[in-house]
């Protein structure tokens, strides 16, 4: 039984994930070798713990590709509760770990985790779970919509106390997509959607801070000594690639210019390196990744794996598309990493949480 469902799995989906992660693994090693000659004295430092979390995040996909995804449902409650928790403990002084100005890790054991990672998985998990049930009085707004967008709101209140708006933001845009393939009414989609934008507009003006770090982008080289430089160094970076790039190992940006190199900015350094061909190739892996999601969502029975295969496709997609933006000067810098590809085990683990659960999916369509 457990062979009959290996074979209905999605091989095209699982060999872009796969090839997306070898692929960062390679980057991060490139990416990361200065900075951990420099600070660990070892070029290896970031590259082995990235490989250790790859290996640990592949041995979840797999569970999570093996297991029955109705327990998804059973444990989305728990989920979310957990959630809440881990939400409220990274804001106490002693629990959560402050770096640039933001408080978004607890540490455990040495290993910086990261709680807003498990956010992001669990309320798409919550959201199709509960507007699944919610089916047969789904256009009675305060019954059927409102309830679960309550939960949403404090969880998007308590990531932005940290401040995280670019993980608020995805937590957001994912859970809205689930709420309008659900069957909700037009004018309410409307109604929720006018009231994020008008919140998220106030909370970007209410600080000089987050107004600076949101207009910037626009003019990053006149800018360049303060809140333009990571975003110029990055543009840098990527006009010097070209189409074929100055050759794997050889980018100058990541030899202390551009901050974060290995993290938010890693496709910055892989464009400098293998140029638009190594760009096309990641852009190939995620469009498979939409491709075959939608696919998967639209040739299952469930209402409950229908939203949860449309919900995880686009955490991932959104997750990309902000990232990809904010190297380019497109969307503003919010810290967010590239699935798959960026240095951090909270991010590659949950990642591969995702693909798992969207792989399994997969074995459970009916055509």
């Amino acid at each position: 039984m457990l062979w009959a469902k290996v074979k209905k799995m999605d091989f095209l989906l699982i060999a872009a994930v796969g090839i997306l992660s070898i692929f960062g693994l390679l980057m991060v090693y490139s990416a990361s070798f200065p900075i951990g000659q420099m600070y660990y004295d070892s070029g290896n430092y970031f590259f082995v713990k990235q490989l250790q979390w790859l290996l640990i995040g592949i041995v979840i996909f797999t569970l999570a590709a093996l297991i029955n995804p109705a327990l998804y449902a059973r444990w989305s409650p728990a989920l979310v509760m957990l959630s809440l928790i881990l939400l409220i403990a990274v804001l106490i002084p002693n629990i959560g770990v402050e770096r640039n100005f933001s408080q978004r890790w607890i540490a455990i054991g040495g290993f910086l985790f990261q709680p807003s990672e498990v956010v992001k998985i669990s309320m798409v998990i919550y959201f199709a779970s509960i507007y699944a049930k919610k089916q047969s009085y789904i256009n009675h707004f305060v019954q059927g919509v409102l309830p679960p967008i309550i939960i949403l709101l404090l969880v998007f209140l308590l990531i932005l106390s940290q401040p995280d708006l670019g993980a608020a933001g995805i937590i957001l845009a994912a859970c809205g997509i689930i709420v309008t393939c659900s069957g909700v009414k037009k004018r309410h989609i409307f109604l929720l959607g006018s009231v994020a934008a008008i919140g998220t507009v106030y909370f970007a003006l209410s600080s000089a801070y987050r107004l600076n770090r949101l207009t910037s982008f626009r003019q990053p080289f006149e800018e360049f000594s303060e809140n333009g430089y990571q975003l110029a160094n990055s543009l840098l970076a990527i006009n010097s690639g070209g189409l074929m790039g100055n050759g794997i190992g050889n980018s100058t940006q990541k030899l202390g210019y551009l901050p974060e190199a290995h993290t938010d900015f890693i496709m910055a350094i892989t464009v400098e390196e293998l140029g638009a061909a190594g760009l096309l190739i990641v852009l190939a892996c995620y469009i498979i990744i939409l491709f075959r999601g939608i696919l998967i969502a639209k040739q299952l029975s469930s209402s409950f794996y229908q939203l949860l295969a449309i919900g995880i496709t686009f955490l991932i997609m959104i997750q990309a598309v902000i990232n990809l933006g904010a190297i380019s000067g497109i969307f503003p810098i919010t810290g967010v990493t590239l699935p798959f590809i960026s240095y951090g085990g909270s991010s590659i683990i949950m990642m591969m949480v995702c693909a798992g659960i969207l792989v399994n999916l997969s074995a459970k369509r009916e055509s």
